[in-house]
């Protein structure tokens, strides 16, 4: 396939709706939804985004959390259709592009330092 043809496939399969400009070690919180038979259910997850890679259709990012003592790491597709929405709860400080090093640290080392919140957009 010609390249052009690939980015104009993907431009048509990108998501319509415009989620927030989160960056890695933002607090988020992601509402997935979860299809159980003829259920359909939303589901959160909040924690720290330590991974953004990929571009385009393949773009993904990881949340980790920690849940009764035990990291939980979560990654979801950018544009996927089972994430509903992405909030971002706190914007993190960060000097790394990849946070791996928090899987080691426990308590309040595990902490990534916050800063003020960027507006999105000025009127």
């Amino acid at each position: 396939m010609d390249e052009s043809m690939i980015r104009l496939m993907e431009k048509e399969n990108m998501r319509k709706d415009n989620l927030p400009d989160f960056r890695v070690g933002d607090t988020v919180r992601v509402n997935v939804s979860i299809v159980e038979g003829e259920k359909k259910r939303m589901q959160s997850f909040q924690g720290v985004v330590i991974r953004i890679r990929g571009a385009g259709l393949s773009k993904t990012f990881t949340v980790r959390k920690v849940s009764h003592r035990v990291g939980v790491e979560r990654t979801f597709p950018l544009n996927s259709p089972t994430v509903e929405s992405v909030e971002i709860i706190e914007q993190g400080k960060v000097r790394r592009s990849k946070l791996y090093y928090l899987r080691g640290l426990r308590g309040k080392k595990a902490k990534v330092k916050s800063r003020k919140m960027r507006n999105e957009k000025k009127n």
